[in-house]
């Protein structure tokens, strides 16, 4: 990470972890990806490297991502829009989430029922290297809250009248 020092060893089990040719700009994806802390696109990272003057393609940027993903050094969500999303995973264990589909905040969430599941499923299926994808979304209570303010025109409920209901909140926003 620029302008923290690393010991060689520190560089190296880093690099080391790095799949395929640890090129410079693997490198630079990567150290974006550990400083980010939430789920972000591979058009957001790729607009990072650039500003910081690393030349890499979008393309590489997905090919990249991708590969991190079946190394185990990130982890992937899809959001309301289907895009996916990347997240630095500092530990080698599989993670699952819970993405906010208002402002993309994430949470780590403890997995063990799903994990038993599946092992339980690839047990009982006569199928060998079963993987999953498990998706949880929802409002945070931070979304939740703002959105109990304010009416579907933005005003903040304390501006409706007690008996108002969304119906008339809406009538009232196309006047």
């Amino acid at each position: 990470m620029p302008g923290t020092y690393r010991s060689p060893t520190e560089r190296s089990t880093e690099d080391a972890r790095i799949p395929g040719r640890r090129t410079p700009q693997r490198r630079s994806l990567l150290e974006a990806l550990m400083k980010g802390h939430d789920f972000l696109s591979a058009q957001s990272l790729h607009n990072t490297l650039r500003l910081k003057g690393v030349h890499v393609g979008l393309s590489t940027v997905y090919r990249t991502l991708a590969a991190f993903c079946e190394a185990g050094l990130a982890d992937v969500v899809r959001d309301s829009n289907g895009e996916r999303l990347f997240r630095y995973r500092p530990s080698r264990g599989h993670q699952h989430y819970l993405l906010c589909r208002s402002c993309g905040f994430s949470a780590p969430v403890e997995s063990t029922a799903v994990e038993a599941w599946a092992q339980a499923i690839a047990d009982t299926s006569d199928f060998a290297e079963v993987e999953h994808t498990v998706e949880l979304t929802g409002i945070c209570g931070d979304c939740l809250h703002d959105a109990r303010r304010t009416d579907v025109a933005g005003r903040p409920a304390s501006e409706l009248s007690p008996d108002a209901g969304p119906a008339e909140a809406q009538d009232s926003a196309k006047d």
